[in-house]
């Protein structure tokens, strides 16, 4: 039997075992896998720079503009997608530099010839950050949301994460993951990153892990998780209750939920783009499986946000019994549960569609 979790605490327990070796089987990587459990994604954040640090021996970090990986100290130094969640925290973390995240619709540096907008960001962080701000021998880890989410629900191009491994690999610096928010199937696959063809070091989850139950999980690489037993710990992670819940969410992923998620949310896409094609107000739809962004904006050609619109489509699709949360500067994420079906879809969007229809004609009084 591979050894598949980590425990720091006093007492352990059969779920507790159960689940540390289910997250081994499942890691997005070769390599044997060691968990710590937490009680949140922040918490399971705050592990990996923890252990990064420990493992590397190094104390500087890389984030991405647009991110969210909490609020607490150190996730809340890595978090850049609203100043809000900074304002009257400072000083913060020491050590993190953040490049921008590869945002195809919307690209902030310029590509060249034959290269995708994910390996400019990464010639990005080799040329400006790794030459001129931060020595690479100093650099433990490079943290980044497989797919953002607050932060716009972006997909990177392809070429991203192969060109990051790369440059991972070149320094000796650790890949972290966050799909806190972008894991546990939400994608058609187990975890977002699989839609790239690369391994992390490293992966945080929580939310989707146990249905709503309190858990969160830092999975390493057991080669990497090498820190002695005391150095890091907490109380509640772990818990019974939530490992019960996990492994009954995880059997359901398993045995349906996953593949639900792949077959409906390649349906909605479909149906969005149509949608698109009606709605001048609609300037992008991305996504994955059942994490979709549908990005509103004034004008196709310029892209400028259409911060209220995004707003007023809540709102309206509020009042027609839809619930919907925005993101970004002016998306509306599409995030229900894995186990939507095609009709459920079907009228969600149909409400959406009207809410949409509604708040476009206001915006032209």
């Amino acid at each position: 039997m591979k050894s598949s979790f980590i425990f720091l605490q006093i007492f352990i327990h059969e779920n507790w075992i159960k689940l540390g070796e289910k997250l081994d089987e499942i890691a997005p990587f070769k390599e044997d896998a060691l968990t710590f459990m937490t009680n949140s994604g922040t918490e399971a954040v705050e592990t990996a720079i923890k252990l990064a640090r420990y493992h590397t021996k190094r104390t500087n970090f890389i984030g991405f503009t647009g991110a969210f990986h909490g609020r607490t100290m150190g996730a809340v130094t890595f978090t850049a997608s609203k100043a809000k969640y900074h304002g009257g925290f400072y000083p913060l973390m020491n050590g993190v530099t953040h490049a921008p995240f590869p945002n195809p619709y919307r690209p902030v540096l310029e590509r060249r010839k034959g290269e995708d907008y994910g390996e400019a960001v990464v010639r990005y962080i080799e040329d400006e950050i790794l030459h001129q701000i931060l020595p690479p021998k100093d650099v433990a880890g490079i943290l980044v949301e497989t797919i953002q989410g607050e932060g716009g629900y972006i997909v990177p191009p392809d070429g991203f994460y192969p060109a990051l491994r790369k440059l991972c690999d070149k320094h000796g610096i650790l890949m972290i993951l966050d799909e806190v928010q972008c894991g546990m199937g939400r994608t058609g696959k187990w975890w977002a990153i699989e839609h790239f063809g690369v391994e992390p070091d490293m992966i945080t989850s929580a939310k989707g892990i146990a249905s709503g139950m309190p858990l969160g999980a830092c999975i390493a690489r057991k080669s990497v998780m090498d820190w002695e037993i005391g150095t890091h710990g907490n109380t509640y992670g772990g818990n019974p209750i939530s490992c019960a819940a996990s492994l009954a969410t995880i059997d359901l992923i398993e045995n349906g939920y996953m593949q639900n998620a792949a077959e409906v949310g390649a349906y909605a896409m479909e149906a969005l783009e149509e949608m698109k094609s009606r709605h001048p107000s609609i300037g992008d739809v991305r996504g994955k499986g059942l994490m979709i962004g549908v990005e509103f904006v004034r004008d196709q050609e310029t892209k400028d946000p259409a911060h209220h619109l995004t707003e007023r489509v809540v709102d309206l699709g509020y009042e027609r019994g839809l619930l919907m949360l925005s993101c970004g500067k002016s998306v509306i994420r599409i995030a229900p549960p894995l186990s939507m079906s095609k009709s459920e879809m079907d009228e969600g969007l149909r409400i959406f569609e009207e809410a949409l229809t509604v708040a476009e004609k206001e915006g032209k009084k």
